[in-house]
């Protein structure tokens, strides 16, 4: 059964990379109130979360290539293990997980 989408491989994509943009900005945007409202954010917790951030755009711009798709679940699994250096990234971690195994589910709807 097609999509009935012009192009469904940009659309997967652009799927992909919107939710990647809009992770990069959670986890920037959210370093101020991780700090005042979960304690102690250590510089190495904040080195991850520039870190994760930056993958994420960079990733953002490969997802045309088939192992960008993999590298970034695997980003999340990264976010996750942060959690020993601030229980916040764990939980952005499993969120943006979930998140983003629905959009792998999306993108293998879209491309059937």
């Amino acid at each position: 059964m097609s999509s009935g989408l012009r192009n469904p491989q940009a659309a997967a994509r652009g799927l992909g990379a919107g939710t990647l943009i809009i992770e990069t900005l959670v986890l920037v945007l959210g370093i101020q109130p991780m700090r005042v409202l979960g304690g102690d954010l250590s510089g190495a917790a904040i080195g991850v979360i520039i870190g994760v951030a930056v993958a994420c755009v960079v990733l953002a711009g490969l997802l045309k290539h088939r192992w960008a798709w993999g590298a970034v679940a695997g980003l999340q699994g990264l976010l996750t293990l942060g959690g020993f250096l601030h229980w916040s990234l764990a939980v952005l971690g499993v969120v943006f997980g979930a998140v983003w195994l629905y959009v792998l589910h999306v993108r293998k709807t879209i491309l059937a």
